[in-house]
């Protein structure tokens, strides 16, 4: 018997022993694009930027600051990048996972798998979890987007209200949030719950 495994657009079916489901592309299409404005705000807005840069800031306002160069400028797109390249790679590893369901009483999956104790009950199961994990990557970057526009601020100086760090926060809280609720569903339904 197949199970459903939705991926990017569509479905497709996916039974024991025919391999990872494919990589959820589109869901990947949305911390890429993120990135790549980031990347041309701040081309746009670098040559504007005083000499000193916001580096960091919390609800009482900018705390630290750098001296405006490539690095200390751009530091949230590198972040931005870092962190999509290793949601991505989680995302391709958990696809690879054998399921528990696959797994014979008492089998040890051998290699690498068999250090995964917490893996997926079904293969549509590791789909939506990897599908939660790339999502988290463009809540991340709306996150660094919002973080950005205190940073590059390119007209008169405004430090920002103590509730903006809340507005900076919430996308990754939501990303975090979602993954959370997936993820334990999934634990739940691999613990016959």
């Amino acid at each position: 018997m197949a199970e459903r495994s939705a991926t990017g657009g569509g479905g497709t079916d996916v039974g024991p022993g025919d391999g990872p489901p494919p990589f959820p592309w589109l869901w990947l299409l949305p911390g890429v694009g993120v990135l790549a404005a980031l990347a041309g705000w701040g081309i746009a807005v670098y040559p504007e930027l005083p000499a000193r840069v916001p580096q960091h800031f919390g609800p009482d306002g900018v705390d630290a600051y750098a001296a405006k160069s490539l690095g200390s400028v751009f530091l949230p797109v590198f972040v931005q990048a870092g962190v999509l390249l290793v949601l991505a790679g989680t995302a391709v590893l958990m696809l690879r996972i054998r399921p528990a369901s696959e797994l014979r009483p008492g089998e040890s999956p051998g290699g690498l798998s068999s250090l995964v104790s917490n893996r997926p009950a079904t293969r549509a199961g590791a789909a939506r979890t990897a599908r939660a994990t790339l999502a988290l990557a463009g809540w991340l970057g709306l996150t660094m987007a919002a973080a950005c526009a205190v940073m590059w601020q390119t007209g008169p100086w405004q430090d920002p209200p103590g509730w903006y760090l809340a507005v900076v926060l919430a996308p990754v809280l939501l990303g975090t949030a979602h993954l959370l609720r997936v993820s334990l569903k999934e634990r739940g339904s691999r613990n016959g719950r």
